[in-house]
């Protein structure tokens, strides 16, 4: 077992992921592109089941909120545990949890139902993203990582490329049921095909449960602290704004419903290249350059429309949007899977989940109470979501770079590098 102590941006970081790194990341990728697809296509069907089930445009936010929520609670609950067990059975065990729910989300007749099948969805599948994360940290060393995050996170990219359109589609000609059923169906062919294949990775289970005091230690040192901190102002300002994006271009703009998907197709495909670059550039130069880039991007797409006099056109925001919120989002991720040691980072990784999607439900949350409708459906209220969407995301950089330099500070000490996995 060898040290792999240099950071980003020093000489030898870097070079192409090995053969038994490729498996594992191309395995973890569709687990991760069901589970992103499981949670991006609700958000612009909800128009579809608001008129079906009479539920307020205005309301929609609590959907993805009640799935949130529910991540970040199960997630805590993870932190307490999952070290305890083998990754692979953990992952198989949450994914098949994940598809049970969704097939359940096409049986609602109403808010109430529908709540409930979300918030058992984002039980299951809050775990499952951090599960996948972790793994892809265990797998890869730092040098790499970057760029394998990439190929991960970009199933975030193909789910807005061919996921969402396809289950648009779907429910224009089956109704708004028919993605539920095609999506959970898919994903239990992902858990079949990821139990045959994949190959376990992650350290030993460790006997010592994580106790409170353990998880309170965690949340105060520094380099942790930041870490939640930052996931927590990223995704509270990613989601004012996400749940109302298919709502604003339909109702405000007048955009139309069976050219959604080319909103999310061509965001989708700005997310995949420039989230595949990203990678790279944080393996050779860092993490902190990217995430301003990122965050820089996805503000210009929020002031132009939404305090712009809907300025921008409805591909355009979503091109913008998706592609500066994708490199913000590897950028902060590649990071913070340095923050742990192996041996605790699937408790802090579930940790940061739970952060992170309690962020994300508070954001849906809060846009929901900043937002109402009139009588013809439009959103009222959107330039107070965008006002405070990117008055927190001027914070993010900022706190990544600070991230970043400790880090790099602490792991220039041999004796606090992490270790490289063996291949």
């Amino acid at each position: 077992m060898t040290l792999e102590a240099r950071a980003p941006g020093e000489a030898g970081a870097g070079g192409s992921l090995t053969p038994s790194e490729r498996s594992v990341v191309a395995l973890l990728a569709m687990v991760q592109f069901v589970n992103v697809l499981d949670f991006m296509m609700v958000m612009p069907l909800g128009p579809d089941f608001a008129r079906a089930l009479a539920i307020p445009t205005s309301e929609l936010g609590l959907i993805g909120g009640s799935y949130t929520a529910a991540a970040s609670v199960s997630g805590l609950i993870a932190a307490f545990m999952v070290d305890r067990f083998r990754r692979k059975r953990a992952l198989v065990v949450t994914m098949a949890g994940l598809a049970i729910a969704t097939l359940g989300g096409a049986l609602a007749t109403g808010l109430p139902s529908l709540l409930v099948a979300r918030v058992l969805a984002g039980a299951f599948g809050g775990p499952a993203t951090s599960l996948a994360l972790a793994m892809v940290a265990d797998a890869v060393p730092v040098a790499r990582r970057g760029r394998a995050l990439g190929i991960v996170m970009g199933a975030f990219s193909i789910a807005s490329i061919a996921g969402v359109p396809a289950g648009l589609e779907l429910g224009r000609l089956g109704g708004w049921r028919a993605p539920f059923l095609g999506v959970g169906l898919l994903t239990f062919a992902i858990v079949g095909a990821m139990a045959w294949k994949m190959p376990d990775v992650g350290a030993t289970p460790s006997r010592e449960a994580l106790t409170l005091e353990r998880l309170v230690r965690q949340m105060r040192g520094r380099d942790n602290a930041l870490s939640l901190v930052a996931g927590t102002v990223v995704l509270f300002a990613n989601f004012l704004v996400v749940p109302n994006i298919a709502s604003f271009a339909q109702r405000n703009l007048g955009y139309p419903r069976d050219r959604v998907g080319l909103m999310y197709l061509c965001g989708g495909a700005a997310s995949l290249v420039s989230i595949q670059l990203a990678g790279r550039v944080i393996d050779r130069f860092g993490a902190r350059y990217v995430s301003f880039v990122g965050t820089a991007t996805a503000m210009v797409a929020v002031w132009l429309a939404f305090l712009r006099a809907s300025s921008l056109h409805p591909i355009a925001f979503s091109t913008l949007f998706m592609a500066g919120a994708s490199v913000r989002a590897i950028a902060f991720n590649t990071l913070t899977s340095r923050v742990p040691p192996p041996t605790e980072r699937g408790a802090f990784m579930s940790l940061q989940s739970t952060v992170q999607h309690l962020a994300s439900a508070l954001g849906a949350f809060v846009s929901s109470q900043l937002l109402t409708s009139d009588d013809a459906g439009r959103l009222l209220g959107l330039d107070r979501v965008a006002t405070w969407s990117l008055v927190l995301s001027v914070s993010v950089p900022l706190l990544v770079a600070a991230l970043e330099l400790g880090i790099n500070r602490r792991d220039a000490t041999p004796s606090a590098a992490e270790p490289a996995p063996s291949s």
